[in-house]
């Protein structure tokens, strides 16, 4: 069974990047530039795991994700960031992880990391449903 998935990001050559990883793996794959647009397309047609920015303009990541996991409580949602400061990016595990987000990956997208972690969160996801 093919698995949807969302990228909510407002870096088009990002969007544009997971969506050629994600697609060559056998992922179908559909994009919003920001959370308001991320939300509307939760809403339209559902996914099976979320890419999620954190830093947007309209809706940030922080209030995307709050929503999301409101909402889709059982939805694996993977939280990006490009810091590259290690005391930003634990601030930011923390601030995800209290947020109820499933992953955090570092920035730029890297097929070894990314295809794999998708599997795994798409298994579980699986298993719970």
């Amino acid at each position: 069974m093919t698995s949807k998935i969302l990228i909510i990001d407002d870096d088009p050559l990002l969007r544009e990047m997971a969506v050629e990883l994600l697609s060559e793996a056998g992922h179908d794959c559909a994009v919003a530039e920001d959370g308001r647009l991320g939300i509307a397309s939760l809403e339209a047609g559902g996914a099976d795991l979320i890419l999620l920015d954190m830093i947007m303009p309209n809706m940030d990541g922080v209030e995307t994700l709050g929503q999301i996991k409101a909402r889709w409580p059982g939805l694996p949602v993977v939280v990006m960031s490009a810091g590259t400061r290690a005391m930003a990016m634990q601030g930011l595990l923390r601030l995800a992880a209290g947020l109820g987000a499933d992953e955090v990956m570092q920035k730029p997208l890297r097929r070894e990391i990314l295809l794999p972690l998708v599997d795994r969160l798409l298994g579980r996801a699986a298993q719970a449903a």
